[in-house]
C-alpha cells in the first residue's frame, strides 16, 4: 500500500526504490516500442511495393497533407491513451497505436532508401546514428541530472515554425532541403533533454507508459531526419 501511495507524487519526491523502478520500465517499455518499431518497418518492407505507395502518395498536391493530418490526430489519440489513469490497457493501447502510426509515416522514406537508393547501408547507419544521439544526450542528463524545463517555449515555438514550413512545403510544392532537416535534428536532440530531464524530475513514478511514447516520439523522428540526411547526401554523390 505505501508503494501505491508513493506512486501519485512526482519522480524527483519519490523514493529511491519507487524512481529506480520507474527509470526501468520507462526504458523497458521504450526498447519494446523502438523493437516493435523495427519489426513493423522489416515486415512492411517486405510486403508493401514501393511503386503503389508513391503512386497513391503522388495522386494528387494534398495527400502528404492529408496524411500529415492523419498522422497528427491519431498521435493526438495515443498521447492521450498513453496518459489514461482509468486503465493500463488503454495506457498499452495508446502506445501501440503511436508504433504503427510512426511506421506508417516512415514507410515512404524507407522504402525509398531501401529500393531506389544504391547504398544498402543507409537505413542501419542512420539507425545507429540516431541510437548514438538518443544514448549521448540521454547519458548527459542522467550526469547531470540538469532540468530542460526552460527549453519549454524555444520548443514549442520552434516546433510551430517547423509545422509550418512543412504545410507550406506541401501546398506550394517546395522541397525541404538539407538545412531544414539538419534545424529538425537539432530541435529533436532539444526535445530528447527536455523529455529525459522530465522523465527523471516530474513525471510521477505511475506513468512509465506515457514517458516512454513521448521518448519513443522523438527517436523515431530524428531518425526520419537523419535517414533523409544520409539519403540526400547519397543522392549529391
Amino acid at each position: 500500500m505505501a508503494y501505491e501511495y508513493e506512486l501519485e507524487y512526482p519522480v524527483a519526491q519519490s523514493g529511491a526504490s519507487a524512481r529506480a523502478t520507474f527509470i526501468r520500465r520507462t526504458y523497458a517499455h521504450l526498447a519494446g516500442a523502438v523493437l516493435a518499431f523495427i519489426g513493423l518497418e522489416a515486415l512492411l518492407l517486405k510486403v508493401v511495393d514501393p511503386n503503389d505507395v508513391f503512386q497513391l502518395l503522388g495522386t494528387g498536391r494534398y495527400s502528404w497533407l492529408i496524411v500529415l493530418a492523419a498522422f497528427m490526430g491519431a498521435s493526438w489519440l495515443a498521447q492521450v491513451w498513453a496518459r489514461s489513469e482509468t486503465s493500463p490497457v488503454v495506457q498499452y493501447l495508446g502506445l501501440g497505436l503511436y508504433v504503427v502510426c510512426q511506421a506508417l509515416i516512415c514507410l515512404p522514406l524507407l522504402l525509398y532508401a531501401a529500393h531506389f537508393v544504391a547504398d544498402k547501408s543507409l537505413i542501419p547507419t542512420a539507425g545507429v546514428l540516431t541510437l548514438a544521439v538518443f544514448g549521448g544526450l540521454t547519458a548527459s542528463v542522467f550526469v547531470t541530472k540538469k532540468d530542460y524545463n526552460f527549453l519549454a517555449p524555444i520548443l514549442t515555438v520552434g516546433s510551430f515554425i517547423a509545422l509550418g514550413v512543412i504545410v507550406a512545403g506541401i501546398i506550394f510544392g517546395f522541397s525541404l532541403g538539407l538545412f531544414f532537416s539538419f534545424a529538425m535534428v537539432a530541435l529533436l536532440c532539444g526535445f530528447i533533454l527536455y523529455e529525459t530531464s522530465s522523465v527523471l524530475l516530474h513525471f510521477r513514478t505511475d506513468q512509465h507508459v506515457a514517458a516512454a511514447l513521448m521518448l519513443f516520439s522523438s527517436i523515431a523522428t530524428l531518425f526520419w531526419y537523419i535517414l533523409r540526411i544520409l539519403i540526400i547526401l547519397n543522392d549529391r554523390r
